[in-house]
């Protein structure tokens, strides 16, 4: 009797120890997804100056299992984006405040206008400049602006839940066209 309580001792304490510490260094080894984006500014340079027929023509949003999804849709290559955490969306050009909702705001700037530099025509219609996409229901996004366009510059802003670690990258296709992809987990 003695030895089978022992032995029953001897088995809590070691359910009891592998409860309390697995779990606790999985946690701090595993990151939320596999990600380890961080939520430093990020910027890229494209292959060349745009030319007269790389200009923004569509801006939308996706959900995805991780991360929420932003994508910037332009006609020709993307030629150099920045996107980084600010106090506040502002302007292309003249730098007004864009209020957004949410914890944080994820400021997007390409070097792609938003229309033909031939003709002047607006290139990327949207019905509201306060609400391109309908974010609701997504986990990290909570508002997505137009900041404008001046110069040969596109400005995007994301209003998010709060500061979170993303990822941007540049995708060529279909065709001629190209896309900046903006991924913002919805945890660390």
């Amino acid at each position: 009797m003695r030895k089978m309580l022992r032995l029953l001792l001897g088995l809590l304490i070691v359910l009891a120890v592998g409860l309390t510490t697995a779990p606790t260094a999985q946690a701090a080894t595993t990151p939320y997804c596999g990600i380890r984006w961080g939520s430093l500014a990020k910027s890229g340079v494209g292959p060349s100056y745009p030319s007269a027929s790389d200009w923004v023509y569509n801006v939308r949003t996706g959900r995805h299992t991780c991360y929420d999804r932003l994508v910037i849709d332009v006609s020709g290559r993307v030629s150099a984006y920045h996107v980084q955490y600010v106090s506040q969306i502002t302007t292309e050009g003249r730098g007004l405040p864009v209020p957004t909702r949410g914890g944080a705001a994820l400021q997007i700037s390409v070097m792609n206008p938003g229309y033909d530099p031939n003709t002047g025509t607006q290139t990327y219609v949207y019905a509201n400049p306060n609400e391109l996409t309908n974010v609701t229901g997504y986990r990290t996004f909570r508002q997505v602006v137009w900041a404008g366009t001046f110069e040969g510059y596109s400005g995007v802003g994301i209003g998010v839940r709060a500061r979170l670690p993303f990822r941007v990258f540049v995708l060529t296709g279909p065709g001629s066209s190209s896309r900046l992809v903006v991924d913002v987990a919805h945890r660390w």
